[in-house]
């Protein structure tokens, strides 16, 4: 049986609660990140999708900061494969060509590195690391030029 989920663009605080929830889940509970680096206070100027499945559970979600930078992403253990990081991520990249950026960001998790690398990211660092957990920044083009629409 195939589970419709619906992806739509979220606010920082009216869906803190949804966006939180699935952020403590995958960062704190399953990979340890501290709390206080998890919640930056920098969620109320960020741009946040949220992917929900049946009865609204919340799922997925990532944000993007005013400079671009892509990040927190997320989605619930039982929810991975089914393509949703993906969607978030387009969800991004389109609201970032529409407010007329020309790059974005993001410090990935080594082990994602491919899956960034299949959406035309690029690394752009050396490896560091944050939260305890090895890092790369990697930086995608969103229009090479004024003639390219999104």
């Amino acid at each position: 049986m195939q589970h419709r989920i619906d992806f739509r663009e979220a606010t920082w605080p009216a869906d803190a609660e949804p966006l939180s929830l699935i952020r403590r889940e995958v960062f704190i509970e399953e990979q340890g990140v501290p709390e206080p680096l998890e919640f930056d206070g920098l969620d109320p100027a960020a741009l946040h999708w949220l992917a929900t499945g049946p009865g609204h559970e919340p799922i997925g979600t990532l944000r993007m900061l005013p400079s671009g930078q892509i990040g927190r992403m997320a989605v619930r253990r039982p929810w991975r494969g089914h393509g949703i990081a993906s969607r978030l991520l387009e969800c991004a990249l389109e609201a970032a060509c529409q407010h007329g950026r020309d790059t974005v960001w993001l410090n990935a998790q080594s082990d994602r590195l491919g899956f960034y690398a299949r959406h035309d990211f690029f690394i752009i660092s050396d490896m560091f690391e944050d939260a305890g957990i090895p890092h790369r920044r990697m930086l995608r083009r969103i229009r090479s030029s004024l003639a390219n629409a999104c």
